[in-house]
């Protein structure tokens, strides 16, 4: 019989955390901290294989499984004193989802399940707190009803706002036992005329329907979306956990908070977190009451006047700090912990290793490696790469003029700029239409996911540093301002007022989420400083990685950028890129047209000057660092105009009849030009075009040498060869060039692009020096698919589990990957010391990156300010490919 449910509590467990997989992130916490003897209220997890095994088998649960759960209601009876569905000691469970990887908000949560018209009475005298018992149910008739019954929360908060209103009551907290019944007599009544049915009574009905409704919110759109976002698999389901009750709403002496044991977003060696006071757990990350600071240090940072919990509830946290110590040495690395306060007991209800900023990553990794914690290498791969963007891109000038319009709590530091957007649907499309969005809402929740996402940054009025706006904001680094209090969101009307000032819809604002402000318009920004723990982090990187890393670069600009971020040589460099230029374009448009090959070598020699100036800027600035130059790879129509006004301009300034220039652009069309008249197939009809770069090439790097003193290395790379004999008349082209100039330090190789070159990298090989795997155009032409047009369906095979990931931002492994491997094995046989690098856009993504050190490829290359996120992804490729 296969075991689907585990219990812990009571200072031991049948879990631990090698058993995430199974048990889940929370799940296996759970157990963990059981089992090290902390105050955990006990319960059990119904495992991620029950989610698995009820989606595969038509929503039905294992036949084991109801037994396996009564034997664990049970176990928290016995260990409570407590009594499932008792009217006299009633036993009170939560419900909540627990995924391997953390997913915030994404799933749904039921707490104080058990209660009914019976239940609360016995909750009532057993706390002997009849307005306590009375909130509790209220709290659950609206959590139940919403994720359970499908009823619309804001149904029950239109209830309770209006008895408030009619009361003259400004908070939850005013509201007595009387007024409590009265609220729940209309929250049942609301169902019954919504629904057609009564709120249900029975509480193993209940309990199973919270059991179904959470294992149903893994596939939600909210949870779909995040794991798209975030890479998580749908097939690893979700566990369930079924946990006793403490109440945080019991009263002054009750609490509930969470918690950092450092500043998740600077890294700083502090505690960093939020409770409220005769509250429950929900209250704190919904962002419905405004929160108090943990620490008295973190209250006079921020001016609160309200008191923190170190000087409100002293001796709890003392406890509460105690625990911080254990659990972050216990698990060596910063904790994300909730926590709840019963009538001064401290209950401890999850933790997690927590969601950070690519900076507080750096910091945290850099001190606990400094003080022997962790090792570097446990240090690099507590780093998450793509994070690093994060502090690749500019950040506010300091001295820049700014004109404040709302001031908030820095939830998620970095700076952006963007449209004023108030919904996320909105935000969403006007990102995919190219804008830069920011979101403002009065709060955010687990639906807003996608446009949170689409955004440059959120701010939101109400929430506090632990909202659900702040947490996720942070995790997928973008800044964010919560609780900018004085905000009045009009929705209807598409525009906030603050300070006096109205801020509409579509105006550009600009947001700090390392201060809590928002700024009117535009402020300037300047570059990062790649310094401290960036710089020492990048130099334990470069000394764990094998795999080289350039940069994909062609203007002085990018090439200096690339440099400057690290980058060991340029992977590709595209020549065509130079001759869209307005002073070349129209020389190189006359070669076009030139109807015989001295005509065509005349207007070639007058580019010649300034594309050997282009190349001698670039070996200049990377010195001694190779250079992988792409001789011209589009088709030639691509450089000649397409409307007919264009047509008539472009006749008039380079001298022809426009007649003329459009019967050359219809020879040139082609039905599919991106398998069409291009790459080498343009050096084979005009070979005089790839002479004269050849020539530019090998010119500017004698001129560079001698001027510098330096020993520029020159690459030159044929684009798009399909047939060894194609790169051997090429590289005889180029080799006649050099013999004319003088020069021999030079090396031709080739892209590999098409699957017939990788079938005949064998032969090819006799030829190149080097392959470098063009992974966009092989990825293209071994699904044959566009890159261009393929995103309108590709998430639909995504969706469908036909592709994990859009092949376009991670390598194929199964058929482009065993294309490159087969290529990498027969040059390789041909020439040992085949140089191998792939230059498409995959060689940024850390997915990518890890198979390429597994293909035993010496280089990677990447757009400049990938540069850094691929220096610590091949690190990490490096460590894991250790063992």
């Amino acid at each position: 019989m296969s075991q689907w449910v585990y219990k812990f509590g009571g200072g031991s467990a049948e879990g631990d955390t090698t058993m995430k997989n199974l048990l889940g992130g929370k799940g296996a916490n759970l157990a963990e901290m059981a089992s090290l003897g902390l105050p955990v209220p006990p319960g059990f997890t119904l495992t991620t294989g029950v989610c698995t095994y009820y989606y595969d088998h038509g929503e039905v649960y294992p036949p084991e499984m109801n037994d396996q759960l009564e034997q664990g209601l049970a176990y928290i009876e016995t260990l409570t004193g407590k009594v499932f569905g008792a009217t006299d000691n009633p036993l009170l469970v939560s419900v909540r989802s627990g995924a391997r990887a953390s997913m915030p908000g994404m799933m749904d949560t039921v707490l104080n399940l058990g209660l009914n018209d019976e239940t609360v009475e016995g909750l009532a005298k057993l706390s002997g707190d009849r307005r306590f018992a009375l909130d509790s149910y209220r709290r659950f008739i609206t959590m139940y009803s919403d994720v359970v019954m499908g009823m619309h929360h804001h149904t029950f908060e239109d209830i309770l706002e209006d008895a408030k209103l009619d009361a003259g009551y400004l908070h939850d907290t005013q509201l007595t036992s009387a007024d409590w019944e009265g609220v729940i007599a209309k929250y049942k009544a609301a169902v019954r005329d919504t629904l057609g049915r009564d709120f249900p009574q029975d509480p193993r009905e209940q309990l199973q329907g919270a059991i179904d409704a959470v294992f149903g919110s893994w596939m939600n759109e909210r949870a779909v979306v995040y794991r798209n976002l975030n890479d998580i698999p749908a097939a690893w389901g979700t566990a369930v956990n079924v946990q006793a009750m403490v109440f945080g709403n019991m009263g002054e002496t009750s609490a509930t908070g969470v918690a950092f044991t450092r500043d998740p977003s600077t890294g700083e060696n502090r505690y960093y977190g939020e409770f409220l006071i005769n509250a429950q757990g929900e209250d704190v990350v919904a962002g419905i009451r405004t929160p108090q600071t943990l620490t008295k240090e973190a209250r006079l940072n921020m001016g609160e006047d309200a008191p923190s919990m170190e000087e409100a509830l002293p001796d709890v946290y003392t406890q509460l700090a105690a625990v911080f110590a254990q659990l972050e040495a216990h698990y060596r690395d910063m904790q994300d912990i909730e926590f709840t306060v019963e009538r001064g007991k401290l209950w401890m209800l999850q933790t997690r290793t927590g969601k950070r900023t690519a900076r507080a990553a750096l910091k945290i990794a850099v001190d606990m490696a400094n003080d022997g914690s962790i090792t570097t290498e446990e240090a690099l791969m507590r780093i998450e790469p793509l994070a690093l963007d994060q502090l690749l891109h500019p950040t506010l000038d300091p001295d820049a003029a700014r004109d404040i319009v709302a001031t908030g709590l820095p939830a998620s530091p970095g700076a952006a700029i963007g449209e004023v957007v108030f919904t996320s649907d909105e935000a969403e499309a006007l990102s995919k239409a190219g804008h830069k969005v920011i979101l403002v809402r009065v709060e955010t929740s687990p639906e807003d996911i996608h446009g949170m996402h689409a955004a440059e940054a959120i701010v939101t009025a109400r929430g506090g540093m632990t909202s659900h706006a702040a947490v996720v904001a942070r995790g997928m680094g973008r800044p964010c301002v919560s609780g900018a209090g004085q905000i009045r969101i009009d929705y209807e009307a598409g525009e906030f007022t603050c300070m006096g000032r109205t801020i509409k819809r579509g105006d550009t604002v600009t947001v700090d989420g390392a201060t809590g402000q928002v700024f009117a318009g535009e402020v300037s920004m300047i570059q990062p400083e790649l310094s401290g723990d960036f710089a020492l982090v990048m130099g334990w990187a470069d000394a764990a990685r094998t795999l080289k890393v350039r940069a994909n670069a062609e203007t002085p600009l990018d090439v200096e950028t690339a440099k400057g971020f690290g980058a060991e040589g340029i992977g590709l460099c595209r020549t065509e890129h130079m001759f869209f230029e307005a002073d070349r374009l129209a020389h190189f448009r006359e070669m076009i047209l030139a109807n015989s090959e001295d005509s065509r070598r005349d207007a070639l020699a007058k580019i010649l000057p300034t594309q050997r100036d282009d190349f001698a800027a670039i070996f200049r600035i990377m010195e001694d660092r190779p250079c992988t130059i792409r001789l011209l790879d589009p088709p030639l129509h691509e450089f000649l105009p397409h409307t007919e006004a264009d047509i008539e301009t472009v006749a008039a300034s380079i001298g022809v009849p426009a007649r003329e220039l459009m019967a050359r652009a219809r020879e040139l069309a082609e039905t599919n030009p991106m398998l069409g008249h291009r790459g080498c197939r343009l050096g084979i009809s005009y070979p005089e075009i790839y002479e004269m770069q050849a020539r530019a090439i090998l010119e500017a790097q004698a001129i560079v040498a001698k001027e510098t003193g330096t020993n520029p290395i020159a690459e030159i790379m044929i684009p798009l060869v399909s047939s060894e004999k194609e790169l051997e008349i090429l590289k005889a082209l180029i080799d006649a060039v050099a013999a004319d100039i003088g020069v021999s330090d030079y090396t031709v190789g080739t892209m590999i692009e098409l699957p017939r070159a990788a079938l005949r990298a064998g032969r090819i090989a006799d030829h190149a020096a080097f392959f470098s795997f063009g992974t966009n155009d092989l990825t293209q032409t071994t699904f044959g698919l566009s890159r261009d047009d393929a995103g309108k369906f590709l998430p639909d095979y995504v969706r469908a589990g036909i592709m994990d990931k859009d092949p376009f931002v991670t390598l194929d492994q199964d058929g482009v990957g065993d294309l490159i491997l087969i290529a990498a094995e027969r040059g390789r046989a041909t020439q040992s010391d085949l140089k191998l690098g792939i230059c498409g856009e995959h060689g940024g993504d850390p997915a990518s990156i890890d198979f390429c050190q597994r293909a035993g490829l010496n280089y990677v290359s990447c757009s400049p300010y990938r540069v850094p996120i691929a220096r610590l992804a091949a690190a990490q490729a490096a460590i894991r490919a250790k063992g």
